[in-house]
């Protein structure tokens, strides 16, 4: 029985002809999905489901207005389609820019390396569950609370527009999270690991060392003093790193963000410097293998590697379709939407700051008194200000690593810490464990990376001197 992607090709290419006419540009899009979530807390099973969803959307432009509906029932696309078109004409009253691209028609399937999760029963995964949160509560007695979550999702998109595109995509994301809390009095202490993948089931198999680690840190940080508050030379390791480039800087690289705030757009302005010379930073779907790499993105943009920052200077910017017409420049494939329900957005993919050429344990030389911190707990950004807390850290004395501390929270500007990076290591990690959110579309899965880095001046967060 041919499913209802199948069956929609004919009527999608049908009723984008028949409709073009009345908007600059129309975009079909349908999507089938099936998926698995499993929660446990404290070893026991909060949520366990498998669900199909099977919808699409359609998003019209007239005169630089858009109207966007999504549906459920392919019967409904017609109905849905006006009503897309009907919004797009009410509010349009300027110029449709967008930026163009060739029209493709084309099938693209992500391979696995392994096992397809789809094929595993949904009692071998709910047992590799129940192994994990036994890992975690037979650490400690002091570990009060666990959770372990997995999940997993297949999805196959098409997509047709008035320009004559017809993508057909499909990929598999597997994805899983553990924390363990531990207390002693009122001193509480939380270890966390994630972990992420595009390739194989078997990528979430034997984690044990990983998810005791996180259980571990958790007991081990009750015994620990807190950081002593200042003002520190830091070195961050490439988790930390990847974490910074991301949610810092990667987001104000969105061109969606500056043409919509005119402070952003002046402040980040081409061709201004950032950071040292030997700082590279780039985003990019097209390297293979990551959790934010694809094809193409859902505008049927082909996916590229977008250099933002090179030799300290700001080079590039993320873009869709509209916000690269509007800013005359080119399109770098990064409109992702979460599902059928929204509407795609300027969104990182895979973001990264290159690996430099200083041997990692020559970034701690002539520290007098710094931190050194790795993983991550949490964090938040707002505009250009950044707050990280390390999953473990250490403290740093004349160049050596010394005595481990806790509650470190990594605080500053992120234009200011990018200008006081002093050196970059010759290390680089790949951490796919990320799901961005933006828009009300959260835990879109990307890859973040980077190599340690040695930065001066961070504000460390901890107990008063």
């Amino acid at each position: 029985m041919a499913s209802p992607l199948d069956q929609g090709k004919d009527l999608l290419t049908e009723l984008i002809a028949r409709y073009a006419p009345q908007v600059d540009y129309l975009a079909i899009r349908l999507e089938e999905a099936e998926g698995t979530d499993i929660l446990l807390r404290g070893g026991k099973v909060e949520t366990l489901s498998e669900g199909l969803s099977i919808g699409g959307q359609v998003r019209a432009c007239y005169k630089g207005g858009w109207g966007f509906a999504s549906f459920n029932r392919l019967s409904n696309l017609k109905a849905r389609l006006e009503e897309a078109i009907a919004a797009a004409r009410l509010v349009g009253d300027e110029e449709t820019l967008l930026a163009a691209i060739e029209p493709i028609q084309v099938v693209h399937r992500l391979k696995l390396t392994g096992s397809d999760p789809r094929q595993i029963s949904l009692h071998r995964k709910k047992d590799l569950c129940s192994h994990y949160a036994d890992i975690l509560q037979q650490v400690d007695t002091q570990v009060t609370t666990t959770s372990v979550r997995y999940n997993d999702s297949a999805q196959r998109i098409l997509l047709a527009t008035s320009e004559g595109t017809l993508i057909e995509q499909s990929w598999v994301d597997m994805e899983m999270r553990f924390a363990a809390t531990a207390r002693n009095g009122e001193t509480v202490q939380t270890g966390r690991e994630t972990t992420g993948s595009r390739k194989a089931y078997e990528d979430l198999e034997n984690l044990d060392e990983q998810v005791l680690g996180a259980a571990k840190r958790a007991v081990e940080a009750l015994k620990l003093p807190p950081v002593k508050g200042n003002t520190y030379c830091v070195v961050i390791d490439p988790i930390l790193t990847g974490l910074f480039v991301h949610e810092a800087f990667g987001h104000l690289s969105e061109a969606d963000m500056a043409y919509e705030n005119p402070d952003v757009l002046e402040v980040m302005t081409l061709g201004r410097r950032f950071g040292p010379e030997n700082l590279q930073i780039f985003d990019g779907a097209a390297p293979e293998g990551h959790r934010g790499s694809y094809a193409f993105d859902d505008e049927g943009t082909p996916a590229t590697t977008t250099q933002l920052i090179k030799n300290g200077v700001l080079v590039g910017r993320l873009h869709s379709r509209e916000t690269a017409g509007k800013l005359n420049e080119a399109p770098t494939g990064n409109a992702r939407c979460l599902n059928y329900h929204y509407p795609p957005l300027v969104r990182m993919t895979n973001t990264w700051i290159e690996r430099g050429e200083t041997p990692v344990k020559d970034l701690f030389t002539d520290i007098k008194e710094g931190v050194y911190a790795r993983n991550w707990l949490g964090g938040m950004t707002n505009g250009e200000m950044f707050t990280f807390t390390a999953g473990e850290a250490w403290m740093i004395r004349q160049g050596e690593i010394a005595e481990p501390v806790r509650d470190v929270t990594l605080s500053g500007n992120v234009f200011r810490t990018l200008a006081d990076i002093e050196a970059i290591g010759d290390d680089f990690y790949w951490d796919e464990s990320g799901g961005c959110g933006k828009g009300g579309q959260g835990g879109l899965p990307v890859g973040c990376g980077g190599p340690s880095l040695r930065i001066r001046n961070v504000v460390v967060g901890g107990a008063a001197n």
